[in-house]
């Protein structure tokens, strides 16, 4: 297949691209580089031994995507391009709903005239809001405006309105909504990992930072939440073993069905305790970490059942936490700036 990957040289986005490659598929990338850098392209290509077409545009400027598309036959549209912090969405959120739907309205309105009708969009465990119960199943209330407790969240929930929307209206559509619990790790050669710009909003890059020396200790944002350690849960999945599921999910698009919805995640909870003891293991080095106030916008835990996707998709995210931080933590070795300096380094682990 001919993919258009938009986003592509973001975290998940790069590391999906690798997979894609690797199973044979045809990549055309699309991205701002406002939170990436095209050293990733150039990684991709390393690991993959294979070149692919990159496009340095910004999905908000309509007449840009819709000259990739008339230079280009595209089979299906995988889409990563979006703001991404939960604290950050707080205090700007009408950057993150004009980006984030405007570039996804966009981009649909692209494919359909360019007959193309396949697309799976980047979703996030944030649409089910404050959960009732735990493991969360795709069945479960989600969606809910008023239950989510982020602006990030919330342009999630409108996207994917909009989506079940198109797919009631046209069924030349096949649309397939992953849901992703907290992706954590890297790519096993140290080449591609999470290089986040500024301070870090999620965890584990921040830890890695603190493991490198680039950063005084770990801050904790909470410790009264209703968990085992009194820190929040999550459920964490590698980065590889998400990639892997958006290879899995193009067969959706030889079914009859039109709509499909699948939680990816490992079904296993750990706490923010349990995630800085196993990157002390890892790395061999103290995780000093202070317990601040909690964030705007933070739930207690966020556990997914994913059996549907193991039932549907053959779905399984086989990684521990342990080969998480491993991972995580040769990526910050060997790039202790991210892509910024622009160098391989020599490899620390085998």
């Amino acid at each position: 297949m001919n993919i258009l990957v938009a986003g592509g040289l973001g975290y998940i986005g790069s590391h999906t691209i690798v997979e894609l490659i690797e199973n044979g598929h045809n990549v055309i990338c699309i991205d701002n580089l406002f939170n990436s850098s095209v050293v990733a392209k150039e990684r991709i290509e390393k690991i993959t031994n294979s070149k692919f077409i990159f496009y340095n545009i910004d999905l908000i400027d309509y007449n840009k995507v819709d000259y990739v598309f008339e230079n280009n036959k595209i089979d299906v549209v995988i889409m990563f391009a979006g703001y991404k912090a939960v604290g950050e969405s707080t205090n700007k959120p009408l950057e993150y709903y004009y980006n984030n739907i405007v570039s996804m309205i966009n981009v649909l309105d692209v494919m359909k005239k360019h007959n193309c009708f396949n697309i799976i969009f980047s979703s996030s465990a944030t649409v089910y809001g404050i959960p009732k119960k735990m493991p969360i199943t795709e069945e479960d209330e989600a969606n809910n405006i008023n239950n989510i407790t982020n602006p990030y969240g919330r342009s999630k929930a409108m996207i994917e309105k909009i989506l079940n929307d198109l797919s009631l209206a046209d069924d030349r559509y096949k649309i397939v909504i992953l849901r992703y619990f907290n992706p954590v790790g890297a790519h096993q050669s140290g080449l591609i990992g999470e290089d986040p710009r500024g301070i870090p909003n999620n965890l584990m890059p921040y830890i890695a930072q603190v493991a490198v020396g680039k950063r005084d200790k770990v801050h904790v944002f909470g410790n009264n939440y209703n968990t085992k350690d009194g820190t929040g849960v999550r459920d964490y999945i590698h980065v590889v073993d998400l990639a892997k599921g958006h290879v899995l999910a193009l067969k959706c698009f030889v079914k009859n069905q039109n709509m499909f919805i699948y939680n990816l995640g490992t079904g296993i909870g750990y706490s923010v305790l349990d995630v800085i003891k196993s990157y002390e293991k890892a790395s061999n080095k103290r995780i000093d970490f202070v317990i601040e106030g909690r964030r705007s916008g933070d739930v207690d835990c966020l556990l997914c059942d994913p059996e549907k996707a193991k039932l549907e998709l053959g779905f399984v995210a086989n990684k521990t936490l342990d080969e998480m931080c491993v991972d995580s933590y040769r990526f910050q070795l060997n790039n202790p700036n991210g892509y910024e300096d622009d160098k391989i380094v020599k490899m620390v682990f085998e």
